[in-house]
């Protein structure tokens, strides 16, 4: 089923993070270990940047309790079994579903991390196939 909704990138596929620790490796995978001096050259160009405003994280306006209960669904989101996630993977050439975002090339370092990333606003640009499928309370 092809989408008129614009694209926002696309990543690659690759292996579910949550499995691979299953497997007890004796050794984490070449592709998520990042050198110190991997991160020089982030660090260098960061400090040519414009400064960020920093946001408050706690003065949001959001209720504490909101975001408590947020956290227990997502939490229970991610421990799904891999079947039912499955059922939420990133399509081929989005970034959006279960998976690792803004994955390029082959030889790029992965964070050690899976991620469900979804867009909610506006309206128009979200993906209808993901949210009625979500358990009901992450919904």
């Amino acid at each position: 089923m092809e989408s008129n909704l614009p694209k926002l990138g696309s990543s690659l596929k690759v292996p579910i993070v949550q499995e691979l620790a299953k497997d007890k490796l004796e050794t984490v995978p070449s592709r998520y270990i990042r050198l110190d001096h991997d991160n020089h050259h982030l660090h260098s160009n960061l400090s040519s940047l414009p400064e960020i405003p920093v946001i408050d994280v706690i003065n949001h306006g959001v209720d504490y309790e909101v975001i408590e209960i947020m956290k227990l669904e997502i939490k229970e989101f991610f421990n799904l079994p891999i079947e039912e996630k499955n059922k939420f993977c990133q399509e081929a050439g989005d970034i959006e579903g279960y998976g690792q975002a803004f994955v390029v090339s082959e030889e790029q370092k992965l964070d050690w991390a899976d991620l469900f990333y979804i867009v909610t606003l506006p309206t128009h640009l979200r993906k209808p196939h993901l949210i009625p499928k979500l358990p009901a309370k992450f919904r």
